[in-house]
């Protein structure tokens, strides 16, 4: 079992950029593939970017694609989102979550742990 604990949220300018973090405990993060989805109210979770526990490979989401990035440092046990030119369209709430398949992880079905969330806020 994986305990997840996001932070580096906040409010931000139109423009700005933030990094986001997720410490994970209880077992490393090479274990599981790790993703961070988004969810703003009234709307369905939507999902980010993930990097895959099998070859670290990364895959990301059409509404943030090219503005931001996932990377992983094991050695940390942490997973970080920095994202870039934010829009006030990108203000959610910012879960990281943990799943044991490396396939079809566009799905937060697919997930097995989630973080509590954190929340980002743009401003125009």
């Amino acid at each position: 079992q994986v305990q997840l604990v996001e932070s580096g949220g906040g409010l931000v300018q139109a423009g700005g950029s933030l990094r986001l973090s997720c410490a994970a405990s209880g077992r490393t993060t090479s274990t599981y593939s790790m993703g961070w989805f988004r969810q703003a109210p009234g709307k369905e979770r939507e999902f980010v970017a993930v990097v895959r526990r099998n070859d670290a490979s990364t895959y990301y989401g059409d509404s943030l694609k090219g503005r931001v990035t996932i990377s992983r440092d094991n050695g940390k046990n942490t997973v970080y989102l920095q994202m870039n030119s934010l829009k006030p369209e990108d203000t959610a709430v910012y879960y990281c979550a943990a799943a044991t398949r490396a396939y079809g992880l566009e799905k937060s079905d697919y997930y097995d742990y989630w973080g509590q969330g954190t929340q980002v806020t743009v401003s125009s």
